[in-house]
């Protein structure tokens, strides 16, 4: 092997070093709040809606001893958020996961449990924030001729095409996301199907939710969505440790692959399959803005009258209303895209997790 190929790399293969490698982007002490802020971040009204999910499911169960797996945990704000709510609120008992390849945070609540590794036969709430977009993928391009071949990438950013795309690389791209034009690209979401479908996996009963920057067939970007962050820039992606990779989610093939079937495949838009329980989608897809309108997230303005009779709970309730449009926003945190998967109970009795499962894949 000479020293000009040991330079070049899939993709995949440099996402994986820059991100998760010795020194790599989401093992910094910063975390990703350092660099980005997400729906956590944005507003505490996120992580009462989720602790609003999660009451939900307890229900169902017929439960209020839950689990709760946050998937790509980053320093556990999220499930710090939901801790500080669900006891006072929903009256639950919550086991709490983080699965994150980032070590242990100092200080963190002693209830929540850090591992790299998805917990199994959880009894619960799985749900991953932005945490598909960051499971390092294979990029493919359609050359001039019209053969689609990776592309390979050297630590600077330089792109080069590599050999042609062969196998189940090629079927997944054939199924999902065909390139037909010379200068086409993809995203070859294979490896983000697999780590969904773990994580739908280790239930034994309960929702499986992912939340992500996200397409469906009908809407694929035609030169794919690779991308870099970093202190709060989008900025060109280079895979030298110095900033964030991401690309948006295939989401219909993700939902394919946790159990969804023909279901996901029939999702034109962002609209959901089949629903149960209030018009919760029991598999598919919706909106941010929707599901979070489903979970009492309003970014409604406070009647005027309410400054007259109370001054400080319209001033709560205007900076409430605030927040929540943000969370909502067209264009914005509102188009992120909600995959949910239900499982049903199976025999095998109650109780928490056991055991551990697949390493868990993202930093955030």
């Amino acid at each position: 092997m000479t020293d000009e190929t040991c330079q070049w790399q899939g993709w995949r293969q440099a996402t994986e070093r820059a991100l998760y490698g010795p020194g790599g982007f989401y093992l910094r002490p910063e975390g990703p709040a350092g660099h980005f802020r997400t729906s956590v971040h944005a507003s505490p009204l996120f992580a009462a809606a989720v602790a609003r999910l999660l009451a939900e499911v307890a229900e169902e169960l017929g439960t209020t001893g839950i689990d709760l797996v946050d998937v790509g945990a980053g320093r556990g704000e999220l499930l710090t958020g939901v801790l500080a709510v669900a006891g006072d609120a929903h009256d639950l008992t919550v086991r709490a996961y983080a699965v994150e390849r980032a070590p242990r945070p100092a200080g963190l609540d002693p209830r929540i449990e850090w591992s790299d590794r998805l917990p199994s036969g959880v009894r619960g709430l799985v749900f991953a924030n932005e945490w598909l977009d960051n499971v390092p993928v294979d990029v493919a391009e359609a050359d001039a001729e019209g053969t689609v071949r990776y592309v390979e990438v050297r630590t600077d950013g330089t792109e080069r095409l590599g050999g042609p795309v062969a196998g189940p690389d090629a079927e997944w791209l054939a199924r999902w996301w065909p390139l037909r034009e010379p200068g086409a690209r993809a995203e070859i979401g294979r490896p983000r199907d697999e780590a969904w479908a773990a994580a739908v996996g280790s239930l034994a009963a309960g929702r499986a939710v992912a939340v992500d920057y996200a397409h469906v067939r009908e809407s694929r970007p035609p030169f794919g969505s690779l991308t870099g962050f970093r202190a709060g820039r989008e900025v060109p992606p280079v895979p030298d440790g110095s900033c964030d990779l991401t690309s948006h989610v295939a989401l219909d093939a993700c939902a394919a692959a946790g159990g969804d079937g023909g279901a996901s495949e029939a999702v034109g838009g962002h609209g959901a399959s089949g629903s149960r329980g209030g018009g919760w989608p029991e598999a598919g897809i919706v909106t941010q803005r929707e599901a979070l309108g489903r979970l009492g997230v309003s970014g409604g303005r406070p009647p005027l009258s309410l400054a007259s009779t109370d001054p400080t709970a319209y001033l709560r309730a205007l900076s409430s209303a605030g927040e929540a449009a943000e969370l909502t926003a067209r264009g914005g945190l509102g188009d992120f895209l909600w995959l949910t998967r239900r499982v049903p109970g199976r025999p095998g009795g109650e109780g928490g997790t056991q055991g551990t499962g697949r390493p868990g894949h993202g930093g955030y």
